[in-house]
């Protein structure tokens, strides 16, 4: 029995550190459920919600695009409740690395897929890192008009048989520096203990809620009903473009709330993980969605929707809360709201590295990836090989326009690991039955399936969706190919005869 699948007891490993004969010195347990949650926190709410909502509104064309920010929340509720099962019964770092691993089979198929898993995340990571760079560089705008003056823009295509053509935009601004600097940023801050990490989290926290709390009281001390509740003729009528639009927004809101597992992949630092890991995802959704659908109702009760459109259209001006607070306050009151929104941006590119940071760790660990990231540093007892390979990636990343990375992250995360995860947990129950599971999925399997749902809808139901089906597809045949050179040098699955250990 692994340490993945001991069930807890009284030498439970939540408050030591997690050892491996593979890895010394080990990762320090120091986050308790008051850390996680702020952490998880701060990853949801990055820039996302405030340079989104014009996009979803624009998608939806009005109103009704508060739709889009309940159902986003639905599914991600739906989708918690398969990582609180995983992350509760196997409390050890790399999150998804080690449930797929374990799902499928750590020494036949499930070898393979938790090797993939972590060759898509060394791009849907730093993609995710470089959006919420993006987006901080976008919003700084609002003080230095000419951050957005474009100084070189390229379309890149790529055609590869079998899959078509492979596009993507690099566009350069000055803007794209101060996304670089925020990346390398990041990565200063985060090559310290962990327990430095919680404390730093919770001032960056304090922020974020500053932030977010200010446009609650402005927008709805200031809040028109007519505005926000004017809907355009046949807003809800269900045709073809309106399912089209939802699926653009939904894919937009996935975007703004996923974080909520990210205690997922620090859970070799969590403490009575088995517990804290299941209460940290679901209160931060619930939570983060209470003020995302609030502070969409009462922006739109302010700013008139054919305004959000129109900057949705014109991809510039996307500073949402900025224009709020100098509309109600003046134009100081709206830098200030700038400064607490590229506080917020930073704190969630703070929480994202250091979450996916520690998954080419596990993997390297275990010898199924490469070992250069097992590397821990020897005083601080961080990944700092992990961590500064993501962050450099990340920077090369912030070369890109933010909606491509945004449309880009989801789908590459959506295909090649949110999907597969939530058919895994379902996988899980009937081939391992007896599994210790401390936290157990509500009204199973219907969210898991709901989640699956979800996931196809906002993959399929967009405009040009096989544009970004292709980049994950050509993803997923590049990592096969190295995945099976590998592990034939190595004479690794499938090469060997080696029984499944499950």
């Amino acid at each position: 029995m692994t340490d993945a699948t001991r069930p807890p007891d009284s030498a439970s490993p939540s408050s030591v550190a997690i050892t491996s004969p593979a890895l010394k010195p080990p990762l320090l347990r120091g986050l308790g459920l008051r850390g996680a949650v702020v952490l998880n926190m701060i990853d949801m709410i990055g820039v996302g919600p405030f340079i989104t909502m014009p996009l979803i509104v624009g998608a939806m064309g009005g109103p009704q695009a508060i739709l889009g920010w309940i159902l986003g929340a639905c599914f991600a509720l739906c989708d918690g409740l398969v990582w609180a099962e995983l992350g509760a019964a196997m409390p050890g770092p790399g999150g998804s690395y080690r449930y797929l691993r374990e799902i499928y089979g750590r020494n036949s198929l499930g070898r393979m897929i938790s090797f993939l898993f972590v060759w898509q995340l060394s791009f849907s990571a730093p993609l995710s890192v470089a959006s919420g760079c993006l987006g901080l560089s976008q919003y700084a705008a609002y003080w230095w008009p000419a951050l957005e003056r474009t100084w070189f823009s390229r379309q890149l295509a790529l055609a590869v048989p079998g899959l078509g053509p492979l596009e993507a935009q690099i566009v350069v601004t000055p803007g794209t520096f101060v996304a670089m600097g925020a990346c390398v940023l990041a990565v200063a801050l985060l090559s310290r203990r962990i327990t430095h990490i919680a404390r730093l989290s919770t001032l960056l926290w304090t922020g974020v809620m500053c932030g977010i709390g200010s446009i609650l009281v402005a927008s709805f001390t200031h809040f028109d009903a007519r505005r926000a509740f004017t809907f355009p003729p046949g807003a809800f009528a269900l045709s073809h473009n309106f399912f089209l639009g939802l699926g653009a927004a939904m894919l937009m809101a996935t975007y703004t709330y996923w974080g909520y597992y990210n205690v997922c992949f620090l859970g070799g630092e969590v403490k009575q993980p088995e517990r804290n890991i299941p209460r940290a995802l679901l209160l931060s959704i619930v939570l983060v969605a209470a003020l995302y659908v609030a502070m969409n109702v009462g922006i739109l009760g302010v700013i008139p929707w054919q305004e959000l459109d129109a900057a949705a259209k014109s991809n510039s001006h996307l500073h949402v809360g900025a224009i709020l607070m100098q509309r109600i306050y003046g134009r100081g009151a709206g830098g200030v709201m700038t400064a607490l929104v590229i506080w917020t941006a930073f704190s969630s590119v703070f929480s994202l590295l250091l979450g996916y940071s520690r998954v080419p760790y596990a993997a390297a660990s275990d010898g199924n990836f490469f070992a250069a990231f097992a590397r821990v540093h020897p005083r601080d007892r961080f990944p700092y090989v992990s961590l500064l390979s993501m962050g450099a990636v990340a920077t090369v990343f912030c070369l890109l326009r933010l909606a491509d990375a945004i449309a880009a992250l989801v789908v590459i995360r959506l295909l090649l690991q949110f999907l597969v995860q939530a058919v895994g947990v379902m996988v899980l129950r009937v081939r391992q039955p007896d599994l210790p599971r401390p936290f157990r999925m509500w009204a199973y399997p219907a969210p898991a399936l709901l989640a699956c749902g979800g996931f196809v809808f906002v993959l399929l139901s967009r405009r040009h969706f096989m544009r970004e089906i292709r980049s994950a597809l050509a993803i997923l045949a590049v990592g096969i190919v190295l995945y099976l050179v590998r592990s034939w040098r190595r004479g690794e699955w499938p090469w060997s005869n080696g029984g499944e250990n499950t």
